[in-house]
């Protein structure tokens, strides 16, 4: 007969150290080598850091990936966030990845892509899931606010791309309330309406009935204002 502390024993070393990142806990440090140099967690205090992995170079869903993050790059950067990519390829390999994008596609990569041979950073961040590979990196993505927080975090399988434009929307989503208080709902954007938190008391629901918000129900108020007043 065993018991499950038994049963966690027998587990793969892969399987017993893998843990993912919680959002609203300190993002990993790391140290690595990159396509622009070394690069570190504190190189990117007081901006947003979305840093995503790729299984490998040299891929089409990935290429795809990189391209679509390319075209954002601008807009990203016009917000206070940098890009930082991964995978576990040699800094050789992102180099010469890279260039062929130029030439094949016309589109130049202009965020580093971190040379992650050793497996370190894709293991602080729970990259590597033993069920898709040992050695390849998830589509996995860490959206880190200025202070080092991991605020959000997605992971995709490999068959599949993710939407690159929805990264764009939830930082602006996320620095929207952190300015204001406010919630966003499903699919907002800049300009869209704000959700209020619901009250908490008996007494504030009852005020909240007379508010200046937009009031559908005691627990379901919005606005346009881009402003948290109260």
């Amino acid at each position: 007969m065993t018991n499950d502390k038994t049963k966690q024993n027998d587990l793969p070393i892969t399987e017993k150290a893998f843990r993912m990142p919680l959002i609203n806990e300190k993002a990993p440090n790391f140290k690595a080598n990159t396509t622009d140099g070394e690069r570190s967690l504190q190189d990117y205090e007081g901006k947003w850091l979305i840093l995503f992995s790729h299984p490998a170079d040299f891929t089409p869903v990935c290429s795809t990936e990189f391209m679509g993050f390319a075209n954002l790059y601008n807009e990203l950067q016009s917000i206070n966030t940098e890009l930082l990519g991964l995978s576990i390829d040699s800094v050789f390999s992102h180099i010469a990845w890279k260039r062929n994008l130029q030439e094949k596609f016309n589109k130049d990569i202009p965020f580093p892509i971190i040379d992650d041979l050793s497996m370190k950073v894709a293991h602080a961040y729970g990259m590597i899931h033993p069920g898709a590979s040992d050695t390849s990196a998830v589509r996995s993505t860490f959206i880190i606010d200025p202070k080092g927080i991991l605020r959000a975090l997605v992971y995709y399988p490999m068959s599949n791309g993710r939407s690159m434009k929805e990264f764009l929307r939830i930082v602006k989503a996320m620095q929207a309330t952190d300015k204001n208080g406010y919630a966003t709902p499903e699919g907002w954007q800049p300009g869209d309406k704000f959700i209020i938190p619901p009250p908490k008391t008996s007494q504030e629901a009852e005020t909240r009935m007379h508010s200046e918000y937009e009031v559908k129900d005691w627990y379901f108020s919005t606005t346009k204002q881009e402003d948290n007043n109260e």
